[in-house]
Order: C-alpha cells, then sequence, then structure tokens
C-alpha cells in the first residue's frame, strides 16, 4: 500500500494539493483521468488569474507540437460563412447525430477502459500514455466546438470530449491485433470557455466497410467521464474525401485508397442514413504540412441519449 506523503486530510476526504484524491492509497500519477481533469481544470484556473502575458505564454508552452516541432495556431477554416471551429461560427441546422461508439471505445462498455489511466487528459494523442512513440500518418489537428442547445446554444465550456480513432492501417489500440497493450489515438480535453476542445494527432485510415472518422463521447462534467453511462452526446466526425485522396496515395495508408474506393458517404452503415450532413468536418492543409478539421457540435441537454455501444461492424 502506497501512501502520499503530503496528502491532506479534509473534511471530504484525503487530498493532494487542494483536490480529492480518487485512490489514496496511490501514488499521484494514478490517481486516474477524473483527477487529471480536475488538475487541468485548477490549471485553467490559475492561468485565468495571473496577467494576459503570462496567461499567454504558459498556454503557448501547453500549446500541441506540429510534426516539425513548432507550436501549431492554425485556426480551422469552413466552407460555410465562418469557421465551426471559431468562437462565432456558423452552427449546423440541428443536434449532432446520435451513433454508436463502436466495438472499440475503450471507454468500459465493453471492456478496456482507457478512461481510468492517469495521463489520458491530452491533446496530442499520437503516442500510447507514458511512450514517445509516435504512430505514423499525416498530421491532423481537429477542434470541436461544442454548443449547449438547451442554453440557446451557448459554449458549452466545461464539458469533458473522449475522442479515439484507427491509426493510418485501421487499427485501434487496446483492441486490434498487436497493439492490445497500447493507448495511442485516445484522448480526453475539457472545453474552453468557447465550447472547444482541440486534439493533436494523425489522418485515420480507411479499413473496410466504413467512411473514415473520428469518434467522440462528450460527458457533461469532469468527475463523471469515467462511467460511458453518463455520455451526454456519443458521435463520429467524417471527413471529406478530397484531402483523404492526397493522404492515401502515401505508403504509410496501404490499402487505404482501395477500401475508399469501396466505400460512399452515402453507402456507410452509419453516415448513410443523411450523408454526414451534420458530422462532415471542414478540412484544410496538405500532406506536406498536415492537416486542420474542424466540427460544430449541438448537443442537446433535454434529449435522451440514443447511442452507445452496439455490437457487430457498427464501428
Amino acid at each position: 500500500m502506497v501512501r502520499i506523503p503530503d496528502a491532506e486530510q479534509t473534511p471530504r476526504g484525503p487530498a493532494f494539493e487542494g483536490r480529492l484524491l480518487d485512490r489514496p492509497d496511490e501514488e499521484v500519477v494514478d490517481q486516474g483521468a477524473p483527477f487529471d481533469v480536475r488538475t487541468l481544470i485548477t490549471r485553467r484556473g490559475i492561468l485565468g488569474l495571473v496577467g494576459v502575458g503570462l496567461g499567454t505564454a504558459a498556454l503557448a508552452a501547453c500549446a500541441p507540437m506540429s510534426s516539425a516541432g513548432t507550436t501549431s495556431t492554425a485556426t480551422p477554416t469552413s466552407s460555410a460563412s465562418a469557421a465551426p471551429g471559431s468562437a462565432s461560427g456558423t452552427l449546423p441546422s440541428g443536434e449532432i447525430s446520435d451513433e454508436t461508439a463502436g466495438p472499440y471505445p475503450g471507454d468500459g462498455s465493453n471492456g478496456p477502459d482507457v478512461l481510468e489511466q492517469s495521463g489520458i487528459v491530452r491533446s496530442d494523442l499520437r503516442t500510447s500514455i507514458g511512450s514517445s512513440t509516435a504512430v505514423e500518418g499525416v498530421p491532423l489537428t481537429f477542434t470541436l466546438r461544442v454548443t449547449d442547445m438547451a442554453n440557446g446554444d451557448a459554449p458549452f465550456a466545461g464539458v469533458a470530449v473522449y475522442a479515439w480513432h484507427c491509426d493510418a492501417l485501421g487499427r485501434y489500440s487496446m483492441y486490434s491485433e498487436g497493439v492490445e497493450n497500447e493507448t495511442w489515438l485516445r484522448g480526453v480535453q475539457v472545453s474552453d470557455a468557447n465550447g472547444q476542445v482541440t486534439f493533436t494527432s494523425v489522418v485515420p485510415g480507411c479499413y473496410t466497410g466504413r467512411w473514415p472518422h473520428i469518434h467522440f463521447e462528450v460527458y457533461p462534467s469532469a468527475d463523471g467521464i469515467t462511467d460511458s453511462g453518463n455520455a451526454i452526446a456519443t458521435s463520429q466526425l467524417a471527413l471529406p474525401e478530397a484531402p483523404l485522396t492526397d493522404v492515401y496515395a502515401l505508403s504509410a495508408y496501404d490499402g487505404s485508397a482501395r477500401n475508399l474506393s469501396q466505400v460512399t458517404l452515402s453507402s456507410d452503415n452509419i453516415f448513410g442514413d443523411d450523408g454526414g450532413a451534420l458530422q462532415v468536418a471542414t478540412v484544410t492543409g496538405d500532406t506536406t504540412s498536415g492537416y486542420t478539421a474542424a466540427l460544430a457540435v449541438r448537443v442537446d441537454t433535454t434529449t435522451t441519449p440514443s447511442a452507445g455501444q452496439a455490437p457487430g461492424g457498427r464501428r
């Protein structure tokens, strides 16, 4: 049994630097995702109290790095009149579509649970937790801007968003053969005052029977993220065809071009209902410098989520 020497006793239980310990008998680094999220929120609060210059410098230091090692500051653009990933972008016509989390969620709903692991709260998804080895693939930075429909589509600040997807070869960490012990391409971010979360990743490959996509779940608060039943929205972001054609010509994406030629947004078993009308992201960039994607996600907390885990090939 490991005791944290600096833990303080409070009326609500043991705490470390003012934050309650979920696992008081384990090290700080093993407290799990909720503790990580509370730490992230606490740090944001500190940044909000200091001067703008210091806050900007601190945020820049924590910003995701591009493949060239420089800080990424690209702003997503949209085919609409404004960027859906920006604070004032044009909103889609309805609530984000409920979709299956698929057979590889890693959220504890069917076995593996990455959300119990400390370190899952991160913006750069290209490595497994605790590793420095990045997966192969063309860099992709994607932003989800979440709005609260029940509150006049105000930015949904403070929600926790879990995102995950396959690698260039169509494999899912924690599930696919040979990568069961990896946790790459999975991560959690808490939305800022604009309701935005941004992840640094790679363009996912295309595997048989599915249009290229990114899964995500939205949770109403940091504390509930380790129970997949608490998700208020489960959906998938679809990537447009034009950039995929260029990406899939690269050797790292062996087989993706062939698989893409055999499926369309209309024939896909997830996006086929409406061609992904509310789920196709706006993407800019190229294979050399990488791509930036943005999607506006309207969430209605007055409706009951109908998605979640589904068996079989619905991935």
